[in-house]
C-alpha cells in the first residue's frame, strides 16, 4: 500500500519546490519578500489553458504592483513550454512575461496536489495558490479541466488578503478597494454590550463595517 501525498494546507509552509522553468532553475525561496501566485495548467497548446495564460500575462504589470510574482506549471517539458508561449505571441500577438515551470517529474504537481484521481491522472488541474511574502500558503483553488478561471478573481483575493493583513480586518462577498470592510466580532459579553459606540456602522453586535482609506 502506497502512502497518499499529504496535500497542501492553509496558513502553513507552502511546499518548496526546486524545478526548471522558462527562465531557469526557479525555488521558492527565490520569492521570499514577495507574494507569488502559483497556478497550474493541463497541458500546452490547449485552448482553454491558453485563454488562461493570456489573461494573466495582461494582468501581470497589475499583480507586479502588488508586489506579486506569477509562476506557471504544467507537466511539459520547457522546449514545450517556449513553443507554446512563442505560438501565443505569433498567433494572438500576447507575450508571456512569466516563467513556467517544466514538470515532467509530477514532484511539484504531487507537493501541491495538482493531480486529482478522478479528474487527472496524468496531467496537472487548474490548481491556484497564493503565498505570501514568507512563504505560507494563503489561498488555494482548484478548477476542473473543462472550466477557465477568473484571472480578475485572483487579483481581487490578493487585494483582499493585503487589506486583512495591513488592517486586520475581514473583507465581504465580492469586497473591493474602498468598499466598507468588516470588523472582527467582539470577543467578551462586555466587549458586545459596547460595541454600538464604537463608532462603527453596526447592524448588530457580531456585524460591524468600516471604511479604510
Amino acid at each position: 500500500m502506497t502512502d497518499t501525498p499529504r496535500l497542501p494546507r492553509l496558513n502553513e509552509q507552502a511546499p518548496d519546490f526546486d524545478a526548471p522553468t522558462t527562465d531557469g532553475r526557479r525555488t521558492l525561496a527565490d520569492y521570499k519578500g514577495k507574494w507569488l501566485i502559483l497556478f497550474s495548467h493541463p497541458a500546452d497548446f490547449t485552448p482553454v489553458c491558453t485563454t488562461e495564460f493570456m489573461a494573466f500575462a495582461r494582468r501581470a504589470e497589475d499583480f507586479a504592483k502588488l508586489n506579486c510574482e506569477l509562476l506557471g506549471l504544467s507537466i511539459d517539458s520547457h522546449y514545450a513550454h517556449i513553443a507554446w508561449m512563442r505560438n501565443i505571441k505569433e498567433n494572438f500577438g500576447v507575450e508571456i512575461p512569466f516563467p513556467i515551470i517544466a514538470d515532467l517529474s509530477m514532484q511539484v504537481a504531487q507537493a501541491y496536489g495538482m493531480i486529482q484521481p478522478g479528474a487527472s491522472d496524468t496531467s496537472a488541474v487548474r490548481a491556484t495558490f497564493l503565498i505570501d511574502p514568507e512563504g505560507i500558503l494563503r489561498a488555494m483553488v482548484y478548477y476542473p479541466m473543462t472550466n477557465g478561471r477568473s484571472i480578475d478573481e485572483f487579483y481581487r483575493l490578493l487585494q483582499a488578503l493585503q487589506t486583512s493583513d495591513a488592517k486586520k480586518v475581514a473583507t465581504p462577498e465580492a469586497w473591493q478597494p474602498g468598499e466598507p470592510v468588516i470588523v472582527p466580532p467582539p470577543a467578551t459579553a462586555a466587549a458586545a454590550e459596547s460595541r454600538a459606540s464604537e463608532g462603527y456602522e453596526t447592524t448588530d453586535w457580531y456585524f460591524s463595517t468600516k471604511t479604510i482609506a
